[in-house]
Formats: C-alpha cells, structure tokens, sequence
C-alpha cells in the first residue's frame, strides 16, 4: 500500500502553470486520505474561481495513479479553507522571492 509520503511525493510533479511551483509548495493539498484500494485527495486552489482547478485536479489524479496503481483516486476541489501565502512552503516562498 502507498503511504502518504508517496503520494505528496507523487503531487509534487503537479506544477501550477501561473506560478511555476509544485502544488504540495503552494499548499494547495488540503488532506490526503488513504484506503486499502482508494486514495482521496482534496485540494484548494489559489482563488475560489481559479481557473486552474480542473487541470490541476487532473493532473493531481494521474501523477498518483502512477504512484498506486490499482487503486481508485478521486480528487475532489474543496470551498474551504481559503488559501493564504502561510500556506506555502519555505521552498515555495524563496521561489517567488518571498522569503
């Protein structure tokens, strides 16, 4: 079975195209929940009407599906919490010259 690890390893080759950053830096990933044969994931975007947020959501599906094969991803985009910059890695803020 895949560990939670793996799979915010796997989220991190999902790279938001405005900012150039991973979506696990952004903070975007909300919560990973993982089953014997399902791994959910929820995400958060950047702004509520981003428009970003089916392609990521996509993206975020096939990066871990490649990581669990088998098992039955869903990714669903959450309303809340609202993201803030506190959310983003270290990493992340020194990339957008933040830190």
């Amino acid at each position: 079975m895949v560990t939670e690890d793996e799979v915010l390893e796997a989220l991190r080759s999902v790279i938001d195209p405005e900012a150039g950053i991973d979506i696990v830096d952004l903070g975007l990933v909300e919560r990973v929940a993982i089953d014997t044969d399902a791994i959910r994931i929820g995400l958060i975007m950047t702004t509520p009407a981003c428009p970003q947020g089916d392609h990521l959501s996509e993206q975020a599906r096939r990066a871990v599906e490649g990581c669990a094969p088998g098992a039955a991803v869903t990714v669903e985009l959450l309303d809340e919490p609202f993201w803030t910059p506190e959310r983003m890695s270290d990493t992340a803020r020194q990339l957008l010259g933040w830190g």
